[in-house]
């Protein structure tokens, strides 16, 4: 099997070596809009470079990963459609409905496979959490809290490119949300502070920003995230019912120190951030990509998956600047 991966920054290196030590691959191909970045990857991987995007699918490949700019992600899983190729891509598809929909409908037109790298589905703790809510262990499920919390802030300049707090970070919270519960969210109402640096209020950004959620059963949640939680990297959702409470991303480094006399101590190596807290996550949705490519799997999260998701984050930016409720009926699932 032979697999080009369009994109060799921070995230694609990663998605290569990974792809690079599976057995089922033969070879990569990788590209980027920096040559020598993609040159120097595959000088170290003993794979092969290509000068563009064009030469992926001139050369021929049977797979197609794409961790290439966000603005890039539309057109490409287009193009891979229309080579008949399945693809993994990052998220987001797109920044907005219409080019997500646009995306969707040339995959579905073609047939073909588009897996969304939410990586949280392959997180030992949050598969846990799916259990615990499937197997009935907590009875009926009246609360749920999630939250994403960023050690750092972004580069000022990604800013205006990443879509927003809502759709960037929080859309995680939000997938995982329908995957963990098997129900659907049918209103939000969501807020946010921009009382952080100003780089935030410059992009039309929010550093903080928090959701109320209903699910379809009834069942409360609350999304909140932050760019700024100095303590550390800390990703965690509480699911509470009935019978039984269970927490997902409560361990050693988890970054948060109680005040109470007879509490856990505070993390010694708090989680620096995504990379290094979601690890095995990443590297077990490129293994089960390539068994979707073999036909061994079903596709763990499609493009209607990661639809849903933007959904549920495009109800929460308008709920932010119109100060009111959104319910999911008001944004669409197909193109008008």
């Amino acid at each position: 099997m032979r697999i080009g991966v369009i994109g060799t920054g921070r995230i694609g290196t990663i998605h290569a070596n990974t792809l690079s030590r599976n057995r089922e691959v033969g070879s990569l191909i990788l590209t980027d809009v920096d040559p020598q970045r993609a040159q120097d990857l595959a000088h170290r991987l003993g794979e092969t470079a290509a000068p563009g995007t064009d030469e992926i699918f001139k050369w021929g490949v049977d797979a197609v990963v794409i961790t290439a700019a966000t603005s890039a992600h539309a057109d490409l899983i287009g193009r891979a459609a229309r080579s008949g190729l399945p693809v993994f891509c990052e998220k987001p598809i797109a920044l907005d409905l219409p080019g997500t929909l646009s995306a969707l409908a040339e995959v579905e037109k073609a047939g073909t496979a588009l897996q969304m790298g939410f990586q949280r589905r392959f997180d030992k703790g949050y598969i846990g959490a799916r259990e615990a809510v499937r197997s009935g262990r907590l009875g009926r499920l009246h609360t749920v809290r999630a939250l994403t919390s960023d050690q750092s802030p972004p580069a000022p300049e990604w800013l205006p490119l990443s879509g927003g707090l809502f759709r960037d970070a929080l859309i995680h919270d939000f997938d995982v949300l329908r995957w963990v519960t098997g129900r659907e969210v049918v209103d939000v109402y969501a807020t946010g502070s921009d009382a952080g640096p100003a780089m935030f209020r410059e992009a039309g950004d929010v550093d903080t920003g928090a959701a109320v959620l209903t699910l379809d059963d009834g069942t409360l949640a609350t999304a909140t995230a932050t760019r700024l939680n100095g303590a550390g990297y800390d990703v965690r959702m509480e699911l509470a019912g009935e019978l039984d409470t269970v927490v997902v991303g409560l361990d050693d480094r988890t970054p948060v120190a109680s005040t109470e006399p007879t509490g856990p101590p505070p993390a010694d190596k708090p989680w620096p951030g995504f990379l290094e807290r979601f690890g095995p996550a990443y590297e077990a949705e490129l293994c089960a990509f390539v068994d979707v490519v073999r036909g061994t799997l079903a596709n763990p999260c499609d493009g209607r998956e990661a639809l849903q998701a933007l959904r549920i984050a495009e109800a929460c930016e308008i709920s932010r600047r119109e100060r009111r409720p959104v319910a999911l009926a008001e944004i669409p699932d197909r193109p008008a």
